[in-house]
């Protein structure tokens, strides 16, 4: 049964244990047991975006296919997921890759290093503003009021990045806000702010509502992409299709990959069943989110620059074919 608490940490689900049938594509890399009555707090973000709606699923699964204790825990993102990993307060975390990669979360790594048990989907960068804004290139922001994104953010890793780019900061030249997703849609919506920056799959639910209400236009990011590459290698560039939040015209921007992480400190069969059940169950990711599409078993051990955990790497090779 799931069950829902005010807290933080909400319980979603204690199953019992499941054994995965014969015909499913992993069912030998583990066994139920692997993390049977396991405690498994997984750090998400906020509920408007993606990782909260993978993360709700993959709660539910862990729970019901392995009989793990889960929790999911809402955060303002990545900076704030891998704190609460390095705290003990979390067990598995979201995390974009640079965050992971480029050690932006103050020092708290060394004691309890960071392993992955799987490439997720990409964000792509937003940087959102109405459609009848005068605001056309990343440069135009200069004096405006901007949300560069909440703090403990991956957002607000890459903001400030990307501003850098065309000589700007949140500290000088913007006037500048830092507000999680929600709060940056209902600020745009009201007129409090002019633009807000967002990393997330495409779409994600809350922007795609605000555009039901506010026709948007996503900047395009052509001309700063390759200046960002040259510093930050980790990014890459993407397309969001014109069918996107009703934007009428495709635009190139950034992307990021995402890592689902843990710590070195996760016992390997409780990372093999996690892994297992995760690569077993990819349409029921893709059915809580459209993001949840682009989790391919077959490339999901692509988690470089963050170490494999030992216990994932054992689940992909249990899934290779005989």
């Amino acid at each position: 049964m799931t069950t829902r608490t005010p807290s933080r940490r909400t319980v979603l689900g204690a199953g019992g244990a499941l054994a995965l049938g014969a015909g499913i594509g992993l069912g030998a890399a583990g066994c139920a047991g692997d993390a049977d009555g396991v405690p498994i707090a997984l750090a998400s973000g906020t509920p408007a975006g993606v990782y909260h709606r993978l993360g709700a699923a993959l709660v539910d699964l862990w729970g019901t296919d392995l009989g793990a204790r889960t929790s999911l825990l809402d955060s303002q993102g990545s900076v704030d997921n891998v704190g609460m990993l390095a705290a003990g307060l979390a067990d598995v975390a979201f995390c974009a890759v640079d965050v992971a990669a480029d050690g932006a979360v103050d020092g708290a790594r060394p004691e309890r290093p960071l392993q992955a048990l799987a490439r997720m989907h990409d964000d792509a960068v937003h940087v959102v503003v109405p459609a009848s804004s005068d605001v056309r290139r990343l440069a135009d922001l200069r004096g405006r009021r901007v949300s560069v994104g909440a703090p403990n953010s991956g957002v607000l890793v890459i903001a400030p990045r990307l501003l850098a780019t065309v000589g700007l900061s949140p500290e000088s030249g913007l006037v500048a806000s830092m507000l999680g997703l929600g709060d940056s849609v209902a600020a745009l919506r009201a007129g409090v702010i002019d633009a807000f920056f967002w990393s997330g799959g495409v779409p994600t639910a809350g922007v795609e509502d605000l555009a039901r209400s506010v026709p948007l236009r996503l900047l395009d990011l052509t001309g700063e992409v390759d200046a960002l590459r040259r510093v930050y290698p980790v990014y890459d560039v993407t397309t969001v299709p014109a069918r996107a939040y009703g934007i009428g015209d495709p635009v190139t921007t950034v992307s990021v990959r995402n890592v689902l992480v843990v710590t070195a400190a996760m016992e390997t069969t409780t990372a093999r069943g996690l892994t297992r059940v995760l690569l077993d169950r990819v349409p029921a990711l893709a059915a809580a989110d459209p993001a949840g599409r682009s989790v391919d078993p077959r490339t999901a051990i692509g988690t470089q620059p963050v170490p494999l955990h030992a216990g994932a790497a054992e689940a992909y090779r249990a899934a290779k074919p005989s």
